[in-house]
C-alpha cells in the first residue's frame, strides 16, 4: 500500500524553518499554544488592554479555548505552525474589535442593502475556484481579494484608489512566503494577493472556522465546532461585505466548500441568494481534497500522515453532506435559487456552465466566450503543474467510501433529475 510523502523542501526554506526554531527559543510567548496561552494571546490582541476591548467574552473565548487546545494536543506543528496558530488566533480578535470599531465610526453601514450574492460552494476539489475566478472576470460581478477578508476596515468601499492600491500591495508578502515554504501549493491550490480567495478569510472573530481545519490537524477542535451555532460568524460576515461594499452596483460573488457545513446558516443571512452547488465523482473529490489538505498542512507540520489525512477528510465530507442534504430540504431553502453543477459539464463546456449561471442568476450572459478565453490565458490549466493523488495514498477504499457517502450521490441524482 502507497503512502503519502510531504513535498520536499527547498534550501530557502529550510532556512526559515531553522530560524523560526531559533526564535521560538529566545521569544516563546509568539509561539504560545494550548488553553494555558488564551490569557498571552488575549493580552498580544488588545496589546495589554484587557479582553474587554473584544465584547462578550462569551461569543469568541470558548472558541479560542478549543483552538488553541486542539492545536496544542493535535496539532503536531513545528516552530512556524505554532507561530501561524498562535497569530492566527491573535489576528481574529484583533479583526473583531477593528470591524466593530469601524462600524460604530459608520453606523449607517450596517442598513447598506446587499443584492442577493453569488455563492459557490460543494465538496473540495470540485471546481470551486476556476468557476469563482472565471465569473470574477465579470465586471458586472465582484469577487474578495485575501486582504480585503482579512482586512475589511482597511479597505473598505469608500477607500480611494491610490490608497487601496498601497494597502493592497503592503498585504503581500504573506503569499509569496508561503510559496517559499511550500511551492507545491501553487499546482494543488495557487493563490496570490491577486487572485480571488473563498471567504473563510473573513471568518474566525469568534473563533469558529472551518477554513482553520484546512492547514492544521485540529480533530478536537473540529469535533467541538460541529455541536456549535454559526449564527453569529454569519452575522459577522454579512457586516463585512457592507465595509467593502463600493456601493457601485457590482454583485459579489463568493465561494468557499466549507458553506456546505453551514448551509442554514447561509440561507438566513442571504435570502434570495443564488447558490451554485457543485459536484465531482466523491472519490476523486475526497481524496483530491485530502492531497490538498496534507499539503497545506505540511507546511506547518513535519509529522503529517496521508492516512491519517484520509480519515479526517473522509469524516468531514460526510458531516458537511449529510448537513447539506438536510439544509437543502428545509422550507427555509425555498428563498434560495439552487444551481447544480456538475464537475464534468463545467470543465467540458464552461461556456454552457456560464449561461445556465447567469439565467439562473438573472444576468445577461454576455460575451461569456471572451471571458474563458482571457481566463484560460491569464491562467491556464496545469499551468503551474500537474495536481496528482492515489487513494492508497491517503487509506481510501474507493468502493467503501461511494457505499458511505450514497447519501449524497442519491440526493445528487434526485436534484439532477
Amino acid at each position: 500500500m502507497t503512502r503519502w510523502h510531504a513535498p520536499e523542501r527547498t534550501a530557502a526554506a529550510q532556512q526559515i524553518y531553522r530560524s523560526a526554531e531559533e526564535d521560538r527559543a529566545v521569544r516563546p510567548e509568539k509561539y504560545r499554544l494550548g488553553v494555558d496561552a488564551v490569557d498571552t494571546v488575549i493580552d498580544r490582541a488588545s496589546r495589554g488592554r484587557g479582553d474587554a476591548m473584544f465584547g462578550e467574552v462569551a461569543d469568541w473565548k470558548p472558541g479560542l479555548e478549543h483552538y488553541l487546545g486542539s492545536a496544542a494536543e493535535d496539532g503536531r506543528l513545528n516552530a512556524l505552525g505554532a507561530k501561524n496558530a498562535h497569530s492566527t488566533a491573535v489576528g481574529r480578535l484583533r479583526a473583531r474589535a477593528a470591524i466593530d470599531t469601524y462600524l460604530r465610526e459608520h453606523p449607517d453601514l450596517e442598513q447598506r442593502p446587499l443584492t442577493a450574492p453569488i455563492i459557490i460552494t460543494g465538496g473540495w476539489r470540485t471546481g470551486t475556484t476556476f468557476l469563482f475566478r472565471l465569473l470574477g472576470r465579470d465586471s458586472r460581478l465582484r469577487v474578495p481579494l485575501p486582504a480585503e477578508l482579512g482586512a475589511p476596515w482597511l479597505l473598505a468601499g469608500d477607500l480611494k484608489p491610490q490608497q487601496r492600491a498601497e494597502r493592497l500591495a503592503a498585504a503581500a508578502s504573506g503569499h509569496q512566503m508561503l510559496h517559499i515554504l511550500n511551492p507545491t501549493m501553487a499546482a494543488v491550490h495557487d493563490s496570490g494577493p491577486d487572485l480571488a480567495e473563498e471567504c473563510v478569510l473573513a471568518m474566525g472573530t469568534t473563533l469558529r472556522n472551518w477554513g482553520f481545519t484546512a492547514t492544521t490537524r485540529l480533530d478536537g477542535y473540529a469535533r467541538w465546532l460541529a455541536g456549535e451555532s454559526f449564527a453569529a460568524e454569519y452575522f459577522q460576515h454579512r457586516r463585512i461585505l457592507q465595509i467593502l461594499d463600493a456601493d457601485d452596483g457590482r454583485r459579489w460573488v463568493l465561494k468557499a466548500p466549507a458553506h456546505t457545513a453551514e448551509l442554514g446558516h447561509l440561507i438566513a443571512t442571504y435570502p434570495g441568494a443564488c447558490v451554485i452547488w457543485l459536484h465531482r465523482d466523491i472519490v476523486e473529490t475526497v481524496v483530491s481534497g485530502a492531497s490538498l489538505f496534507a499539503t497545506y498542512r505540511s507546511t506547518y507540520s513535519d509529522h503529517v500522515e496521508g492516512h491519517d489525512v484520509g480519515r479526517f477528510q473522509t469524516e468531514q465530507t460526510e458531516l458537511w453532506l449529510r448537513r447539506a442534504v438536510t439544509a437543502r430540504k428545509s422550507s427555509a431553502a425555498q428563498t434560495i435559487k439552487w444551481l447544480d453543477i456538475h464537475y464534468p459539464d463545467l470543465v467540458s463546456d464552461p461556456d454552457a456552465t456560464l449561461r445556465r449561471i447567469y439565467a439562473a442568476a438573472d444576468l445577461d450572459a454576455g460575451d461569456s466566450t471572451a471571458m474563458i478565453a482571457e481566463h484560460h490565458s491569464a491562467q491556464p490549466r496545469h499551468g503551474k503543474g500537474q495536481h496528482r493523488y492515489v487513494a492508497t495514498d491517503f487509506g481510501i477504499d474507493p468502493q467503501a467510501l461511494r457505499e458511505r457517502m450514497r447519501f449524497y450521490t442519491d440526493a445528487v441524482s434526485l436534484a439532477a433529475g
